[in-house]
């Protein structure tokens, strides 16, 4: 199992998965449980999928009412302390890093090999210090100690990927991020200097002479080294994020991606 900075949303899910199973294997469905008064759907539903803290005596009793051996509980109880720790990003409060974006954080921090798809901006784990505070700085709303917290997380973000065991990391970026002037043309030619020497990750273009392909928002395919912990698929949508870690949805984006691969060059075949 997974441990370090981003071992509580991984024991989290692993622990969430599990419940699932059994839940299923008992042929309980989440209105069986919430009838039964152990919960609510929305708290069933934050176990199952890892997104929050799990208490010792939610385990038991869910494991009890899906008749559960005592070995078998015992073994998911004495997870629950794993849950409980705060991952690095909670530091900065749900102004700079929403609740949504925290476990996304964490399997992040956890996986194993990373794909990104990002059609209109430089993907996050690349962009240098002024480009993000150009990219934040668009939003009116938002104070310049705001701005500044939230790139200070997204640099903090690419440190987490210089771990003894990094990721195999791949991004793919339309070529209108490159083209979208953010900030000002010195901030653009540093970046896209960056990106060019960049050797942490296969960063990759999609050009305008790709023509078409499966149009879709940006997304990100974590996969993880531990059997335990399936792939996931993360994609952003307005004021939130969905995270399929089950087909059809999951394996969808995983053929989308792999369409947008074969149509993508290296950057520095771009650039030149």
């Amino acid at each position: 199992m997974t441990t370090g900075q981003a071992g509580s949303v991984v024991v989290r899910r692993q622990l969430g998965i599990q419940l699932r199973k059994l839940r299923l294997a008992a042929g309980k469905s989440v209105m069986d449980v919430t009838e039964a008064g152990l919960g609510s759907k929305a708290k069933i539903s934050r176990i199952e999928t890892g997104k929050g803290p799990v208490k010792v005596a939610d385990v038991r009793t869910l494991c009890w009412l899906y008749g559960v051996d005592a070995a078998t509980t015992d073994a998911l109880a004495a997870l629950t302390p794993g849950t409980q720790q705060e991952g690095w990003w909670e530091e900065y409060g749900d102004v700079v890093v929403p609740d949504w974006f925290g476990l996304y954080a964490g399997l992040e921090a956890a996986a194993s090999r990373i794909r990104c798809f990002e059609p209109e901006l430089v993907h996050g784990l690349l962009q240098t210090p002024e480009y993000a505070t150009a990219v934040f700085g668009s939003d009116p709303r938002l104070t310049s100690d705001v701005i500044a917290q939230r790139v200070r997380f997204r640099m903090e973000r690419q440190q987490q990927m210089q771990r003894d065991d990094p990721p195999a990391v791949t991004v793919i970026m339309g070529e209108s991020a490159l083209a979208r002037l953010v900030g000002s043309a010195d901030i653009m030619r540093e970046q896209i200097d960056r990106l060019c020497t960049e050797t942490r990750a296969d960063v990759r273009v999609l050009p305008f002479s790709a023509g078409a392909y499966p149009l879709r928002r940006s997304f990100v395919l974590l996969d993880f080294a531990d059997e335990e912990d399936p792939s996931v698929a993360y994609v952003d949508v307005p004021m939130g994020a969905r995270y399929f870690d089950h087909d059809p949805e999951r394996a969808e984006y995983e053929y989308v991606f792999d369409v947008i691969h074969s149509k993508s060059i290296p950057i520095t075949e771009w650039k030149t």
